[in-house]
């Protein structure tokens, strides 16, 4: 069972809005059986969309649209529906009952009557209906292939998705099953990995494969099972997984669907009743902010100190001069110092703290662009780690973070 993606819009193009949207349809369909064989973008052109429907049409057996069904002359989308499957828009008296009720309820300015023009839909289509906006998504089947035209606004999208059009598809066709497990890796690279693993991975059942998905200091490691017997499949996914866990423990951390490390140190330092700090320096806060998106973490988590200037760190955090002066302030001891120094500020059990030169120039340090330390302070000391992170900017500032976790995770298991 394919699918394929098509979203509409000018503005994905020139990249001035990023497509969240597709990653999101590809995720819900997987956990349905459905593939996705490709994503195409196209301009708010017919001629363009026109060409995409019927090149899906004879690859896929569904097609899903985002994209272009505004209220505005450029959104063209129903308009060239009509063309392609030689029909003709009527309008649709549920449709426009819930433009009327939004723009009563919620919208300030007065309805206009391309407002109104949204309720005209194609003829042979079936309304999917869009809670939260004017445009409503359409079903239309024709010839063995499914065409499903949903709105581009993405919190429009997704609810329509999984409200409307998933159950839909589930009920409309027989579909295979698929089922992955993720399994993710810190501190190894994937070709070292892969060495490691290599009779295991030689010796996987026809129906099961293995992916590498790396990135920034870490390795996910995605199982995947296709076919029709789900017993079969999900004892196949959980036996491999099995003899895979043994061979990788010393750098496992736990499995992807399940929590991110982030979340795997909120449990623990809940578990525990810990707390946190941070005090960063190229890092700008990146740590402070993947703790906070937890929801609860001000349980454990007491702030953070972004000290990216020197005078900060002398300043608030109390480095020592002469440990500047003398080693640099992108060094291993003005690396602990500085987390020694939020502990005592904010009064917590751990510390993460982060100095080093992410480039592109080499600022207050003469340290390599790419050179970091990475400290930790807990109950029992402190410590610190270098590491030569590469050259380019976000990078650097990615995989230090993951690094940190790392650190930290490892540092809370021994209490």
């Amino acid at each position: 069972m394919l699918a394929e993606i098509i979203t509409i819009g000018d503005e994905i193009l020139i990249g001035q809005i990023v497509d969240t949207n597709s990653a999101f349809i590809a995720k819900e369909l997987n956990k349905i059986g459905i593939s996705v064989y490709q994503i195409t973008s196209v301009q708010d052109e017919r001629e363009h969309i026109l060409k995409a429907l019927a090149e899906a049409k004879s690859r896929v057996d569904i097609v899903l649209v985002t994209g272009g069904l505004g209220p505005t002359k450029d959104d063209i989308t129903k308009h060239t529906f009509c063309e392609f499957f030689n029909d003709e828009l009527v309008e649709n008296t549920e449709v426009l009952a819930h433009i009327e009720f939004l723009f009563a309820k919620y919208i300030s300015t007065p309805i206009s009557d391309l407002n109104r023009k949204q309720a005209f839909v194609p003829s042979k289509s079936i309304v999917l209906h869009n809670a939260h906006g004017t445009a409503p998504g359409m079903w239309i089947h024709e010839e063995d292939t499914t065409f499903i035209s949903m709105p581009g606004v993405p919190f429009e999208m997704k609810n329509l998705l999984i409200k409307e059009v998933v159950p839909k598809l589930m009920e409309f066709y027989e579909r295979p099953y698929i089922i992955h497990k993720t399994l993710v890796t810190y501190g190894l690279g994937e070709s070292a990995i892969a060495q490691k693993i290599e009779k295991w991975e030689e010796a996987l059942p026809s129906f099961v494969r293995l992916a590498y998905l790396p990135n920034l200091g870490r390795v996910r490691l995605r199982l995947t099972a296709k076919g029709t017997d789900y017993d079969k499949l999900a004892m196949a996914i959980e036996v491999e997984s099995q003899k895979l866990v043994p061979l990788i423990g010393d750098i496992l951390f736990g499995t992807e669907d399940e929590e991110t490390i982030e979340e795997v140190i909120a449990k623990l330092l809940t578990k525990k009743h810990l707390t946190l700090a941070t005090a960063e320096s190229f890092t700008g806060g990146k740590i402070a902010e993947r703790i906070t998106a937890i929801p609860g973490a001000s349980s454990y988590f007491k702030g953070s100190i972004v000290s990216y200037a020197t005078q900060v760190k002398l300043d608030v955090l109390k480095v020592s001069k002469g440990s500047v002066e003398k080693y640099s302030v992108v060094s291993k001891e003005v690396a602990m110092e500085m987390a020694v120094g939020v502990k005592k500020l904010l009064k917590t059990d751990f510390a993460i703290a982060t100095t080093g030169n992410a480039g592109p120039t080499k600022g207050d340090s003469d340290a390599d662009v790419g050179t970091v330390f990475i400290g930790i302070a807990s109950p029992k000391g402190v410590f610190a780690e270098r590491y030569s992170m590469g050259n380019h900017r976000e990078r650097i500032v990615q995989k230090s973070v993951n690094k940190a976790f790392e650190l930290l995770q490892k540092e809370i298991l021994k209490m």
